[in-house]
């Protein structure tokens, strides 16, 4: 699924069984609440913490989560996240390219 796909997939998601999209800043809380989540599972998986009993831990689905909500938002606002990504990449690598290669603390 391209992220144009997933755009369109989002919104006929929230116009066939949402009702509507919740308001955009209801939506930023949301995204949030689900990096936070997100953050947990990092927390208790690679982190010092351990998971409590009976605690969900798939990492996937809270990633989906916090791509579903984004998504929302970049629908909401009219984002096009496929013209915003190419825009971003090609501004790191602008900016970038020669920073982590010469960067003495990532060589191994």
């Amino acid at each position: 699924m391209t992220i144009e796909e997933a755009q369109k997939t989002v919104d006929n998601w929230i116009k066939t069984y949402g009702v509507r999209y919740f308001n955009e800043l209801t939506n930023m809380a949301l995204l949030t609440e689900e990096v936070g989540e997100l953050a947990k599972i990092m927390a208790r998986k690679y982190g010092e913490q351990s998971f409590k009993a009976g605690e969900k831990h798939d990492l996937g689905d809270e990633m989906a989560d916090v791509l579903w909500v984004l998504i929302c938002l970049a629908n909401q606002t009219g984002t096009d996240l496929t013209e915003a990504f190419a825009r971003n990449i090609e501004k790191k690598t602008s900016r970038d390219k020669e920073r982590h290669v010469n960067n003495p603390k990532l060589k191994q």
